[in-house]
């Protein structure tokens, strides 16, 4: 939802500080015997947006948080939709930029449910000081019909003393009649003027009565002008 913007903030905040306002948005829709609540919270340089929407006796729940200091900024969305079933979609971010630091966290959280259950959750935490520079970007979604999935999605970045460090964690589960489990951690973490960059991806799908899971970490670290990079890719699918 929000990459583009993601990417030419973080391209600005390399020689200057990121101010923007807190605002947060929450809307729910329920027909037919549905039950939807939607809930988020900004603070700071914060955006955050919950869509919940409901039908037929589903239920759906989407909570947004975004915490964004004076030197970072948050952005968190959370979306969840059911249909005869239950979709949970919780997301998280929070950047912290301090003694001429930044940093950016955007956090995105989808869980669709058809008759089955959908739980999503995505996390993103970044911290940038003295002078260091942290992007965190985390993404999850859980699909279900008539099964269960759960995606989960957690990406933290520290850059200090004029590091650079980037997290980018992609979680997917989608199943039809299963069970899908998917988990994506990224952590990276970079310090006097060097560079560390992680990036995790699991997908995972499953079929009638099939059982898939997903496990990834990618972790990087980097000091004294040197570089990091880690990548982890994770695919499981079972029909």
């Amino acid at each position: 939802m929000k990459r583009t913007l993601i990417a030419a903030i973080a391209m600005l905040s390399a020689n200057y500080s990121v101010v923007f306002g807190a605002s947060a948005t929450a809307s729910s829709v329920a027909t037919n015997g549905g039950s939807a609540s939607a809930s988020a919270t900004a603070t700071g340089n914060a955006d955050a947006t919950a869509m919940a929407g409901a039908s037929h006796g589903g239920r759906a729940v989407a909570d947004a948080v975004a915490y964004g200091n004076r030197a970072g900024y948050a952005a968190s969305d959370a979306v969840a939709i059911a249909d005869r079933g239950t979709a949970i979609s919780t997301s998280r971010a929070d950047a912290r930029g301090v003694s001429g630091g930044n940093a950016i966290a955007t956090s995105e959280s989808i869980a669709g449910a058809i008759g089955g259950v959908a739980i999503s959750n995505s996390d993103a935490r970044a911290r940038g000081a003295f002078g260091g520079m942290a992007l965190s970007q985390s993404y999850s979604t859980a699909l279900s019909r008539w099964g269960v999935a759960r995606s989960d999605s957690r990406a933290v970045g520290h850059g200090l003393f004029g590091g650079y460090a980037r997290s980018v964690s992609d979680s997917l589960a989608d199943t039809y009649g299963g069970v899908a489990d998917s988990r994506v951690v990224a952590d990276s973490r970079a310090g006097y003027r060097a560079s560390a960059d992680a990036n995790g991806i699991g997908i995972t799908v499953s079929g009638p009565r099939q059982y898939s899971p997903v496990d990834v970490r990618a972790t990087s670290r980097a000091a004294r002008f040197g570089r990091g990079q880690s990548r982890a890719v994770a695919v499981e699918i079972r029909r």
